[in-house]
């Protein structure tokens, strides 16, 4: 992974933010984790980041709220949901609204890493304006 990528895990569960960390940290890339919403909505006066992971199911707001807040304010971040709570609809709403994937929780750490791995790879070919080499992991993603 690309060693400046900056990452932003959003989930109101500690232990999926402290795991997510865990994985990512030996990507030397610079990951913040925040629970929701209030977070993201202070750092969107911020850099954007390379690369959002984003809950849908929090106490404070729904994800795909924060999916468009994202894309709005960052339009070049890519975001990869990841949620326990997975429906076709949502699924097909994030993918509309501009999510790179849609992963359904359990993951493990070979899928988010891939999954990252694909998102910022696919971020860097679209800012050079060229067709991406990498498709879209249909990992835990519905079709």
């Amino acid at each position: 992974m690309n060693a400046k990528a900056k990452i932003l895990i959003v989930d109101d569960e500690e232990v999926v933010r402290l795991s997510f960390v865990r994985i990512l940290a030996g990507a030397h890339c610079d990951v913040q984790a925040i629970a929701g919403w209030l977070q993201v909505s202070q750092l969107a006066q911020q850099e954007p980041f390379d690369l959002v992971l984003l809950d849908l199911r929090m106490p404070d707001t729904d994800g795909i709220t924060v999916l468009k807040a994202i894309k709005q304010r960052w339009p070049e971040s890519e975001v990869i949901v990841i949620t326990g709570y997975g429906t076709l609809e949502t699924a097909k709403q994030a993918m509309e609204l501009g999510a790179y994937d849609y992963l359904l929780k359990p993951v493990g750490p070979e899928q988010v890493l891939e999954a990252c791995k694909a998102a910022l790879q696919h971020k860097r070919w679209a800012l050079h304006n060229e067709p991406s080499p990498v498709t879209k992991p249909t990992g835990g993603r519905f079709s």
